[in-house]
């Protein structure tokens, strides 16, 4: 029964219209807050395609806008919307678009050799005209297209979005109340800016910074703590920070010294220690490069404004600092996702990670990474997750609300502060829901890790992919002296394909449990098993067969077996 608010979190998709609203914003998807109006909530999503758009990487992008009911998400018909779009408050774009399904679409092509005084000035709009509603027209596979410095540069774009018609073209809502339905998105463009500083260790060293918001300036390197410092155009006046979401910096460090045996970073703005849960370190290394994001959210700007004070309200910067630590150690699951009707592997992993140093009875950040089958982070994933202690009580949970579907891991990262009471293991259910704004369910599905905790952590252990009810073994390591033998492996891909049945694979794992490469304490008498052996433990063997999974998630498998008497020996 506790695997019940996952699964209806997956199935919930299904039947249930999409949440916007539980999207992060100034990403690449954006919804602005909710306007009561005629008797509804009623808003505007905002969405680029691709979601990760880095300057310089495409020639062209998709500009999606909804106009919907908050409350059901019935996306209204026959809109006509006036769409403008600024960066650093000044207009790009403003124009007439108007789509009979209520989707528009509408295709960006950026120019970067715009010299006029305004740039504006430089934005060209092509298109068919709507005979009637009067504005550029979506219509099948046509979409307009506009043409100018919009997304020609890295940093935080305002779309503002005002509904002139909705339901006909001869509807003009703008008629009531010219303001009442504007609405105010924000998303980001990433750009990549290369750096060079020089440390006792190489003369030059290359950091790359991939910045959403504005342009990185004035890097420096501290030869005496080796950390980071730079600058990025930033307006502290208080309403204007109000309106901002989040600001989102990616830096690039080579895998060399000092940076090549760093665990942790901690962060600092303008001089005040950030949250934990600020700095996104990527559990490993990319193209010989160690990933850290730096991730502030609108409510932590908020509290840094209010501990500088008046002060920092008139100030146009904000200043990055990344100090490295050496010393944490950090203990490590890593389990895959499998569908949850039939267990086969999605092809999704996921890595769950905390410093050793916390303990029970402490709030411990817990990271949560996601890859696909290339070992590639998962980016734009909603995820929801529960925890539960050895009597399958609920210990903590989010994102399976089902009126607030999903948690948003934008860029596959994710912290949760979680809290666990002394002397117990603990299961973490993870269910993927889906990957963007459609809710892709290419990757959706559920997986479960083992968390063993103590006041002196003890190294966790897990059986990756493994129906949550099952996954609750103490599982033992296969000793590295005493390699599991080559034939047992083939008898595993035999037996995951049928060709020999449950008897002659048993006798396999008794060879194991004789010579003591799988050891099981308190096995129960031999026992028959009227279900047969469950349809993940075939996943395993077939996935350890082909060298997918090491010998430690296997044997963990088969240990479960024999210590629940599915299988016996002797």
């Amino acid at each position: 029964m506790h695997k019940i608010a996952l699964l209806l979190s997956l199935a919930v998709l299904a039947a249930a219209p999409l949440a916007y609203d539980a999207f992060g914003h100034g990403f690449g998807s954006d919804t602005a807050p909710a306007i009561s109006f005629s008797g509804m909530n009623v808003t505007v999503n905002t969405q680029l395609s691709p979601p990760d758009l880095t300057v310089g990487a495409v020639d062209d992008a998709n500009m999606r806008i909804q106009f919907f009911d908050d409350d059901t998400g019935d996306v209204f018909e026959e809109v006509a919307y006036r769409v403008t779009i600024f960066r650093s408050n000044e207009m790009l774009v403003r124009e007439l678009f108007y789509d009979r399904d209520g989707t528009l679409d509408v295709e960006i092509r950026p120019i970067d050799t715009c010299l006029a005084p305004k740039l504006i000035e430089c934005t060209k709009v092509f298109g068919d005209i709507h005979p009637i509603a009067g504005g550029y027209f979506a219509y099948g596979e046509n979409r307009p297209l506009v043409k100018g410095p919009i997304f020609d540069k890295g940093g935080m774009y305002h779309i503002r979005v005002t509904i002139e018609g909705a339901s006909t073209p001869k509807t003009l809502i703008s008629q009531i109340d010219q303001d009442q339905l504007t609405f105010d998105t924000f998303v980001s463009v990433a750009q990549e800016q290369d750096f060079v500083i020089q440390t006792a260790h190489a003369d030059e060293l290359p950091i790359q910074i991939k910045t959403y918001y504005d342009d990185i300036l004035n890097l420096a390197y501290s030869p005496a703590d080796h950390s980071l410092k730079f600058d990025m155009p930033f307006v502290w006046d208080p309403d204007y920070v109000s309106l901002v979401q989040y600001v989102h910096e990616e830096v690039r460090l080579p895998n060399a010294p000092p940076y090549n045996d760093v665990t942790d970073f901690t962060g600092y703005i303008n001089g005040i220690e950030v949250d934990s849960d600020v700095i996104r370190m990527e559990p490993f290394n990319q193209n010989n490069n160690t990933i850290v994001h730096f991730v502030v959210f609108g409510n932590e700007l908020q509290r840094i404004n209010d501990i500088l004070g008046e002060s920092n309200y008139n100030s146009n910067t904000m200043t990055f600092q990344l100090v490295p630590s050496h010393n944490d150690i950090k203990n490590t699951i890593d389990f895959y996702f499998v569908n949850p009707t039939t267990f086969e592997p999605t092809g999704a992993t996921a890595t769950i990670s905390w410093d050793a140093e916390y303990g029970v009875n402490e709030e411990i950040p817990v990271v949560i990474t996601f890859f696909d089958e290339t070992d590639s982070v998962l980016k734009d994933i909603m995820y929801a997750y529960t925890v539960y202690d050895e009597s399958n009580n609920r210990l903590a949970s989010g994102g399976d609300d089902i009126d607030d579907l999903g948690i948003y891991a934008f860029e596959g990262i994710d912290i949760q502060k979680i809290t666990f009471p002394p002397g117990q293991q603990y299961r973490i259910d993870v269910a993927i829901l889906g990957q963007g704004s459609g809710f892709d369910p290419r990757y959706a599905g559920i997986g479960s890790a083992i968390v063993k905790l103590e006041p002196s952590t003890d190294n966790p252990t897990s059986v990756p992919g493994v129906p949550a009810d099952t996954n609750t073994i103490d599982t033992k390591p296969a000793p590295d002296t005493v390699p599991i033998p080559s034939w047992i492996k083939n008898n595993a891909a035999l037996w995951s394909n049928d060709v020999i049945d449950d008897l002659t694979f048993a006798s396999g794992i008794q060879h194991l449990v004789e010579n003591g490469i799988i050891t099981v304490s308190d096995v129960p008498p031999a026992v028959t098993n009227q279900d047969g052996i469950p349809a993940w433990i075939k996943n395993i063997a077939m996935l350890w067969s082909e060298d997918q999974i090491g010998d430690q998630e296997f044997t963990a498998a088969i240990e479960f077996l024999l210590s629940t008497g599915i299988i016996s020996v002797g």
